[in-house]
Formats: structure tokens, C-alpha cells, sequence
């Protein structure tokens, strides 16, 4: 019986459940390679935590065959979760991306105290080979410099992997997608397409870049005041257009925002940001300059509480405030969740009285995306044989499968995936394979733990009705009550004397109900848990969470 061939097989950690936690992992016999290994923030139901990363307990498992990690561009939805992969890896395994995002990636890997990490520096047309994999490096524009596309070359046949991308052809750095290189991968066959789905339900093409800034340059150029402009800290060709606008129209450039001051120094000395130094200032000098001549670049593009926006917006920045002459601009789309939050703020601006500027109002932000006809146009140049939409929530996965569809690719040669589901490739063909355990992993403070419902199901419990405790103190031999105290927190009938005095006879008569039976205080305290429980929902249809305390003496 001949033996099976050894299988490429393509295992998705994270990625295809939202936009965020990118992370895929490529597998041959003894070999693998991960391509990102991106976080994503919390949403408004997981309370108290902090980051939600790709469970890579795959990774962990394997990791004796792990030959390199590959960041594609310098997000943190592509790198927030490698301090915290390479913190659990054992060996030191080397990283391989561009100047830039390695740049980007040694301050984050600082802040926890990563020391010596193994950077190998690539760029566009560079070629190496880990393992069984021949990998090339194409650069493709997305709204960061320097990303990167990866083409994989395996004895089982070969995968390109997108990145995140746009088509931008007047980019701001002048560096257009490698067109060349694509075409010369699709030229020698590429089996399996792995491309961006953010933007698959959006009609037409993105515009570019560079449309941005005629818009930026109108609103500073005429403001009567400071202007306030908020953005990623990592969107660095906005950044440069800022800068641009605010030097033409003569202006000095303030950075504020702990990310937007470490992200703006280290792509000054980097070489990808270009401003001269007499033309940034610091933001205590901000007082000697006149208003008209001052551009603030800042966090808060997101709503995010404790971004330099939302403490201007609420008189909490220790240098800097926001006045009704000054002009505000949100030069940014919310990421999905947040926009609650980015509401807020503006609500605390409009207070204010200040000029706010949008994308709903101005041409003032464009996506770093590619919409539907650029996504067309990558499966017309790749024709690839098999197709996996990735990047996206279940809606742009799907969008994405349906333009393949489109564009001549067989329904069955389509796979959309989950986190955790494997794609395995032998002779060139792809199928199914066997799944792997996956999942998210919760950054709470300083513990990384598996997703708890409990704990969060009690957090949410707390923050919508509250939390009541009874302490009761019983008769040791009798198990009669002697006193009993009730506190409560975050309750609306908190201060209702006749109710506190109603509750105390409900729990006296459930304990004296039970001190004739032989029971225990455990059982005691089941029973004054759920009759305080019952009675405060007859009472005021709310349940706070009851933490029942009972002590003998």
C-alpha cells in the first residue's frame, strides 16, 4: 500500500472571527512557520479585561517544529500577541519582518522586558527558505508602510497570503504593490489564495491615500485656532500627510499620546516619517506659540478613555485643552464596538462648542482596505486554484467567497473557515482536514488565563444590578440568629429602610426555619442566598449578586 504524502496543512488560530487576532500557522512533516500573531480588544460584554488573544496552545504543542514567525505589517491586530507567544515558547525563535514593523515590535516586546529577541530584517523580493518552506516577500500598500504579502512554496504545492492591502497607486511613499512579483507567482502556480476580507462587502475601489490630504490641508489651513488631529498611532502615511499639511500652511506640530509619541520617534529615525526638527515641538512650548500656528497630533481616534483626546475632550490633559475656537479632527473609522465610544467623545467635544471634522463631514480618512474590484483584481492576477477568504467577520468571509465565485473559482474549491478548522494540501490539492483545539485567551491584569464565563457572567451580574452581602451570626448550639447585617453596592434600593428590615425578617425565618434540622452552615448559607435572592427579585425585579456570610459563636 503506498503511503500517504506528507500534507501541507493550514491552520487558522484566529483571524475569522472578527477583525483582529490574526494568527495562522503552516505546517509540513517537522516544520512550521506563523504568519502574525495579533491581539484584539475587548468588547463592552467582557468586562475588566484587557486584551483577547488567539489561543496558540497549537503553537505551544509543536513548538520543537516552529522555524520562524512572520509579521506581515505592524498593527497590533497582526502583532500584539507576540510578547506574549514568546514569553510561553521555550526556544527563541526568529522573527522575520521589515524595518519598520520590527522597529514597532522591539518597543512592545520592551514594555515586557523581552530582552535580545532574534530579528531578521526582509523586505520586498527578498527570498529564504525555513525548513520545507521556500517563503518570498512582496510588498503590497496598506495604510502602515512596509507591509509585506508571503508566498509559500512547499514539496506540497504553494500558498500566497495577501497580508492586509489595498491597490493604492499614488501611495504616499511611492511604493505601489509589487505587481511584478504576484504575477510571476501566478505565473508558476499558485494553489491556494489567502486574501483580505475587511473591506469584501464594500463596492468599488478604496480611494487612495493621498485623497486625504487636500482635505487635511483645507481644514488646517483655515482653522481659526489649534487643531486637534486624531488617528491609529500606527498609521504612519496619515501622520506624514498631517505633518505635510501643517508645515505648507505653517504650523508646528505638537504629538501627544504615549503610542503616537513612541511610534512617531521610531519612524523618524527610521527613516519613514519626514519632518524637520524645528517644525515638531514639544507640548509644554505649546503656550509660546500662537493658536493659529499649532497642529496637535494625538490617541483617541478610538474612543479609548484614557487616550490623549478623550482627557482633553474632558479637561484631564496635563498639558494641553481643547477650546470652542479650536478645531477637532477624527481623522479615523471606529473599529466594530467601538463606536459607542467614539460617540462619547464627540458628545464631550460638541459640549466644548469646537469644530469637529469626520469622514461623514470631510474626505478626512479612507480605509487601508481594498474594496470589492480591488479584491476581484487579486484573484484575477494570482488565479489561484483553491481560495480561502481570511481578515474578516463570518459577513466579509462569505462577501469575499461569493466574489471568487465570481471571478471563476468552483463553489467546491472555496473554503470558508473557522479559527481552529485545518485546510490540508497534498500533490497540489486541498481538502479538509482534522480540526485543532482553538480558541481566545484573556490578558486580565497580569494573569493570561483561558475565557472564564463564570467570571465574566459575575462581572456583568455586578455592573447591571449590583451586589448585596449578609453577614449572619447564628447560635452555635442552636443555630438561632443573633444578628444579622446587610450591606449592599451598586443597588437602587440602597438606602430603603423598610425594604433592609423586610430582608432581614426573610433570612431570620428561612436560618430559624432550619435550626431544629441537623444541617451545616453551608447549607444555612444556600438557604440565605436564595431566599434573600427570591425575595429581592418579588420585590424589585432586580438580582444583585448575594454573598451570603454566616458564623457561629
Amino acid at each position: 500500500m503506498a503511503k500517504k504524502p506528507t500534507p501541507l496543512r493550514i491552520i487558522p488560530l484566529g483571524g475569522l472571527d472578527g477583525i483582529g487576532k490574526n494568527m495562522t500557522v503552516f505546517e509540513y512533516g517537522s516544520d512550521m512557520v506563523l504568519v502574525d500573531a495579533g491581539l484584539m480588544f475587548p468588547d463592552d460584554e467582557q468586562l475588566g479585561i484587557d486584551l483577547v488573544l488567539p489561543d496558540y496552545t497549537y503553537v505551544l504543542e509543536n513548538e520543537d517544529k516552529l522555524r520562524g514567525i512572520i509579521i506581515t505589517h505592524g498593527h497590533e491586530d497582526h502583532t500584539g500577541a507576540l510578547p506574549y507567544l514568546l514569553m510561553d515558547l521555550q526556544p527563541k525563535v526568529p522573527i522575520f519582518s521589515t524595518k519598520l514593523t520590527l522597529g514597532l515590535i522591539e518597543g512592545k516586546l520592551a514594555e515586557h522586558r523581552i530582552r535580545s529577541p532574534r530579528f531578521k530584517e526582509v523586505s520586498d523580493g527578498m527570498q529564504l527558505t525555513l525548513g520545507a518552506f521556500r517563503i518570498s516577500f512582496f510588498a503590497m500598500t496598506h495604510s502602515i508602510p512596509a507591509a509585506l504579502g508571503v508566498c509559500m512554496e512547499t514539496p506540497a504545492g504553494t500558498v500566497l497570503h495577501t497580508g492586509d492591502f489595498k491597490l493604492d497607486q499614488t501611495p504616499i511613499d511611492g511604493k505601489t504593490p509589487n505587481y511584478q512579483a504576484i504575477n510571476q507567482f501566478a505565473a508558476q502556480g499558485v494553489d491556494l489564495l489567502l486574501s483580505d476580507s475587511t473591506n469584501a462587502a464594500n463596492p468599488g475601489f478604496t480611494p487612495s491615500e493621498a485623497a486625504v490630504g487636500p482635505a487635511l490641508r483645507h481644514i488646517i489651513k483655515n482653522a481659526p485656532g489649534r487643531v486637534f488631529v486624531a488617528s491609529f498611532a500606527s498609521h504612519i502615511h496619515r501622520l506624514q500627510q498631517v505633518c505635510d499639511a501643517s508645515v505648507a500652511v505653517g504650523r508646528k506640530v505638537v504629538v501627544t499620546g504615549r503610542s503616537m509619541v513612541t511610534n512617531t520617534r521610531i519612524a523618524r529615525e527610521l527613516g519613514y516619517l519626514h519632518i524637520k526638527d524645528e517644525d515638531i515641538i514639544d507640548a509644554y512650548e505649546v503656550d509660546d506659540i500662537p493658536d493659529d500656528k499649532i497642529v496637535v497630533l494625538c490617541t483617541g481616534s478610538q474612543g479609548e478613555p484614557l487616550s490623549a483626546l478623550s482627557r482633553m475632550a474632558n479637561g484631564e490633559h496635563k498639558s494641553l485643552s481643547i477650546t470652542e475656537k479650536d478645531t477637532v479632527i477624527i481623522s479615523a473609522t471606529p473599529v466594530p464596538g467601538n463606536e459607542k465610544s467614539v460617540a462619547g467623545i464627540v458628545n464631550a467635544l460638541s459640549k466644548i462648542g469646537c469644530a469637529i471634522y469626520d469622514k461623514n463631514q470631510s474626505l478626512v480618512h479612507v480605509s487601508g482596505h481594498g474594496s470589492q474590484e480591488e479584491l476581484k483584481l487579486m484573484l484575477a492576477m494570482v488565479k489561484p486554484t483553491y481560495f480561502m477568504p481570511v481578515h474578516g467577520e463570518a459577513m466579509h468571509l462569505r462577501a469575499h467567497a461569493r466574489l471568487a465565485r465570481k471571478m471563476g473559482i468552483p463553489q467546491e474549491n472555496i473554503f470558508i473557515a473557522d479559527n481552529g478548522d485545518a485546510l490540508e494540501m497534498r500533490n497540489h490539492v486541498v481538502r479538509i482536514g482534522e480540526p485543532v483545539d482553538s480558541g481566545v485567551v484573556y490578558v486580565d491584569g497580569l494573569s493570561v488565563t483561558d475565557a472564564d464565563p463564570v467570571v465574566l457572567r459575575d462581572r456583568q451580574k455586578l455592573s447591571k444590578d449590583g451586589i448585596v452581602t449578609c453577614v449572619v451570626t447564628v447560635s452555635h448550639r442552636s443555630h438561632k440568629t443573633r444578628d444579622i447585617e446587610i450591606y449592599s453596592r451598586g443597588v437602587s434600593f440602597a438606602n430603603d429602610e423598610e425594604l433592609a428590615r423586610d430582608a432581614q425578617d426573610v433570612v431570620r425565618s428561612r436560618v430559624d426555619k432550619n435550626s431544629d434540622a441537623d444541617v451545616g452552615v453551608d447549607q444555612l448559607r444556600k438557604g440565605v442566598r436564595n431566599g434573600l435572592s427570591n425575595f429581592l427579585w418579588n420585590r424589585t425585579h432586580t438580582r444583585p449578586m448575594v454573598i451570603p456570610v454566616v458564623m457561629e459563636v
